[in-house]
């Protein structure tokens, strides 16, 4: 078994200690989650991990030949490289192997006729049996169609955002490692390429640690769980749900065990009150053990607020949206659209990324005009946006005093005063950070205050684009509590399907056509009936592609070209396996295995119109017999 060993690590950043003497070890299979509040250092650990960064104490052990790789969230990949250079990077020899042969397979495909590339492919081809890399070639070609990784040729400085993102994730995944690492895999990834990874990281032949926001994910693919807790490592056996089941025990038995310790303190604390005489070596030993039960911390103070939350009120029309078109460098992204938003709504928007999500909230939130049609806002509106692309903070204020810019309380539905302080402290901001500069801030850290700027505003139509991006798993419980509450309308662009099913009543999908699909019901439902409707239609799709047949007779000819076509398609598939079988007899031989080349392709080419002619004279038959 190969297996990682972390033993006493510890790493700081500035003045705050981010973990503290934390040791485990993951062994082949291991598939790690690791969650914590933003900010609490799991980047860190990963990149110490992964030897990209340098803890002050402990030790990383592991097997000389161990492999590590490591898919980080804001991924480097060389501008001046192709695809290809980066997708088989490294010295491993399947690796330059694989590099090598694709590299002659695209030169050749760009000069067929070059005799000297054509003996190179061969030399190729030997050192790829005898590495026994076809099957590491074909697993890489999987991943690379499903993740929609363009053209090999490429340049990466010409690629797109997402497109980068897909060829990093496909570059970690290709490498040969005993350890993948992954950070935020799923960030700027639509639905269906998710789908794909979580049915095939379980196949993944080595370890996997990895931090992400989405539970749904999450839950599916670990076996073991880690949470990172103000410097402490807690461990747990199974995936997501087991490790919210085994901390909430872990959580009650820390809270029993603080009483039990308040209880055994106050006897403690009443029998030296009552003066009971001892020997002096013993009461000094008792009066030292009670100073040190006061010191001792438990980990209980849990901030839990249970209030309606307020905004605005709310008139009976909030937004219309007539016969609204727009376009984008000459693609249509929606065309005569109606919806009318009602007071209450829960409306999730998804689709593709660039499908035009972010340019259809951004419409409503008036930052983008339609190009016709119109969006009609009630009067009583008061619009708050979140989006990715976030301005940026004050750095050099204090946390506290960013919030009072905005707001210094928010009232409650019930009339309620709720402050500054108590907000940041139910978006896990306890008092004693709250004091902190901005720029000390991890990037998190930063999404979460700048959410908590936009809830302080007190809106009641809260426009939220990509809320879940790089906000952990416990702020957004808290998200999905607070809204819960939130008595306005809620309008959210996610592809986060757990956050989506646990917030959304309705839907607006983009799925391609010019006319959006209306949905009743949370993602999973839409999920299911999109995958119902796509079977439906593959299942009826041969009936529609028959071609119209109006003739109902053969020719003379015809009948004869039937009578003997089966047998010449026999002929030409036996001749075919034959000059395959001597083209792996002749090896390295050019000279020979050009002529055998050139001749398959020929017969490949007569099949293929064989078979194509022997499906059109059996529909014709076919037919006749119909009408007779």
């Amino acid at each position: 078994m190969r297996t990682i060993k972390i033993e006493d690590l510890t790493k700081t950043y500035g003045d705050k200690e981010l973990f503290h003497a934390i040791s485990f070890a993951i062994s082949d299979q291991d598939r790690v989650g690791l969650i914590g509040v933003n900010g609490t250092g799991k980047s860190t650990l990963l990149k110490v991990i992964a030897g990209l960064d340098e803890a002050e104490t402990g030790m990383i052990d592991y097997p000389n030949d161990y492999q590590i790789e490591y898919l980080d969230q804001d991924p480097y990949l060389a501008e001046g490289e192709t695809v290809l250079e980066q997708i088989y990077y490294g010295d491993a020899d399947i690796m330059v192997a694989l590099r090598a042969y694709e590299t002659t397979l695209l030169e050749l495909a760009s000069d067929p006729e070059n005799l000297s590339l054509q003996k190179q492919l061969l030399n190729r081809q030997e050192r790829m049996d005898q590495l026994e890399a076809w099957e590491a070639m074909t697993v890489a070609k999987t991943i690379l169609t499903k993740l929609g990784v363009p053209a090999f040729h490429q340049q990466i400085a010409n690629l797109s955002g997402g497109q980068r993102k897909r060829v990093a994730i496909a570059k970690a995944l290709i490498q040969p490692a005993d350890l993948l690492i992954l950070d935020e895999p799923t960030n700027h990834l639509d639905n269906d390429t998710i789908e794909w990874l979580e049915e095939y990281l379980p196949t993944y032949k080595g370890a996997i640690l990895l931090v992400t926001h989405d539970r749904y994910f999450l839950n599916r693919i670990t076996n073991r769980m880690f949470e990172l807790d103000k410097g402490n490592l807690y461990q747990y056996q199974g995936n997501y749900q087991t490790f919210l089941e085994q901390k909430a025990l872990r959580e009650e038995q820390e809270l029993q065990a603080e009483q039990k310790h308040k209880n055994i303190l106050k006897k403690e604390i009443a029998w030296l009150r009552a003066g009971v005489k001892a020997r002096g070596t013993k009461q000094k030993a008792r009066i030292d053990r009670v100073e040190s039960m006061k010191e001792k911390s438990f980990d209980t103070n849990k901030q839990s607020f249970d209030f309606q939350v307020g905004s605005k009120r709310l008139g009976k029309k909030v937004i219309e949206i007539k016969g609204v078109s727009k376009s984008y460098q000459g693609k249509t992204l929606l065309e005569n659209f109606d919806y009318l938003i009602k007071p209450g709504d829960r409306l999730g928007i998804v689709g593709a990324n660039g499908s035009g999500k972010t340019t259809l909230l951004h419409m409503i939130a008036g930052f983008v005009e339609p190009d016709s049609g119109t969006i009609e806002i009630g009067e009583t509106v008061a619009i708050g946006y979140y989006t990715q692309d976030h301005p940026a903070l004050n750095e050099s204020v204090k946390v506290i005093d960013l919030v009072r810019e905005v707001a210094d309380v928010v009232r409650t539905a019930d009339g309620q005063v709720i402050t500054a302080e108590q907000m940041l402290e139910r978006f896990l901001f306890p008092r004693s950070q709250q004091w902190t500069y901005v720029r000390k801030l991890s990037g998190g850290e930063r999404r979460r205050l700048y959410l908590l700027t936009v809830l302080m505003q007190e809106p009641n139509v809260l426009l939220l684009d990509e809320p879940t991006n790089d906000l952990d798993t416990e702020t957004l419980t808290v998200l999905e509590d607070y809204l819960e509450q939130f008595p306005g309308v809620v309008i959210t662009v996610s592809h986060d399907r757990y956050f989506l099913d646990k917030t959304v009543e309705q839907l607006i999908a983009f799925t391609g056509q010019e006319t959006l699909t209306t949905f009743y019901g949370n993602y999973s439902e839409f999920r299911a009936a999109y995958r119902e409707e796509v079977h439906k239609q593959e299942k009826e799709k041969p009936q529609h592609a028959k071609p119209k047949r109006v003739k109902k007779k053969l020719s003379y000819n015809e009948q004869k070209e039937w009578e003997t076509i089966e047998e010449d398609i026999s002929a030409l598939e036996q001749e075919l396996e034959q000059v395959i079988s001597e083209i792996e007899e002749a090896g390295s031989d050019i000279d020979k295995i050009q002529p055998l080349y050139d001749r398959q392709n020929e017969l490949e080419t007569e099949l293929e119109q064989k078979m194509e002619r022997w499906e059109t004279l059996s529909l014709l038959i076919e037919d006749m017999k119909e009408e007779s």
